[in-house]
């Protein structure tokens, strides 16, 4: 059974998209001609101090509409999906109460589907079986851990990339957990449809590969370098961030093993793979009203 059931309503409104398609700056124009407020669909966004690599949207963009589930936790603060679920329940039930729209926007497609579906009642995160396989990846790469999980769950390991290592360091730690495959209904794709709109903004892909370079220039301009270097000097920034597009090719700059060039240059590669993978994922749903911006 679901821990937790899905909150979206015909009050909402989904503008999801690939990475630097322009989202922040469309939903703030949407929010305040329809009066809602705008609810993060996005993984880093919920940590405090990571601002230049999420792309958060400015404090302008803030304080012109209402914002959610941004700057939640610190980057060491272990932050699951449940926890995220949960937390966007609180805001949608906030929102209704004072009679506000909904606008929802983000790419991160595990928080999407479980805003459609619920989560299923999966066991917690195992924190030391977690930091092993994140260190073997590191180490080996994600190849040997998928070839791992391929052998127990065949099935779930073919709807996961390669190179996908957070989740297949999550589903290792099921199998780990469980010692039972998942249910194959945990990330299927022949759900109902979405209860509300879902609007997705796209960019052509010469012209989204060109945004995308111009982002990570200004990423690094405005001081990513040194925003990696204050959280980690806070704390650290947490094993999530550290395997995102930007924060993972600056922390190996500041740690001497690739120039500043070189992480420009992987972070662009990556954010361009990031975008493919993103909108092949959103042509699963049959309802996208898919928008060329």
């Amino acid at each position: 059974m679901p821990v937790s059931a899905p909150i979206l309503g015909e009050d909402c409104l989904i503008l999801t998209g690939p990475t630097a398609t322009g989202k922040t700056a469309v939903a703030v124009r949407m929010a305040q001609r329809l009066e809602a407020e705008i609810l993060s669909v996005d993984s880093i966004a919920v940590y405090q101090g990571l601002d230049i690599g999420s792309a958060k949207p400015t404090a302008s963009e803030q304080a012109a509409v209402r914002h959610h589930l941004i700057d939640l936790v610190s980057p060491m603060t272990p932050f699951s999906v449940a926890d995220w679920l949960a937390a966007a329940a609180r805001a949608v039930s906030d929102c209704r109460r004072r009679g506000r729209r909904i606008l929802l926007v983000g790419g991160t497609p595990l928080y999407l589907r479980c805003l459609r579906d619920g989560l299923d009642d999966l066991p917690a995160s195992d924190e030391t079986l977690r930091t092993r396989l994140v260190a073997e990846a590191a180490t080996k790469g994600s190849g040997p851990l998928h070839e791992r999980l391929a052998a127990a769950d065949p099935l779930r390991a073919a709807k996961i990339h390669p190179n996908d290592t957070k989740r297949i360091i999550r589903s290792l730690e099921v199998l780990e957990a469980t010692h039972q495959v998942q249910p194959q209904t945990w990330s299927s794709t022949d759900r109902p449809l979405f209860p509300c709109p879902l609007m997705v903004l796209d960019t052509p892909r010469r012209l989204l590969n060109e945004r995308i370079d111009r982002r990570v220039d200004a990423m690094f301009a405005r001081g990513l370098l040194e925003e990696t270097a204050a959280a980690e000097a806070a704390g650290g920034i947490g094993q999530v961030a550290a395997q995102a597009a930007g924060y993972a090719e600056a922390r190996d700059c500041l740690q001497g093993r690739i120039s500043q060039a070189e992480a420009v240059s992987r972070t662009k590669q990556r954010t361009r793979q990031l975008a493919k993978r993103q909108r092949t994922w959103l042509r699963s749903f049959p309802d996208a009203i898919w928008v060329t911006g």
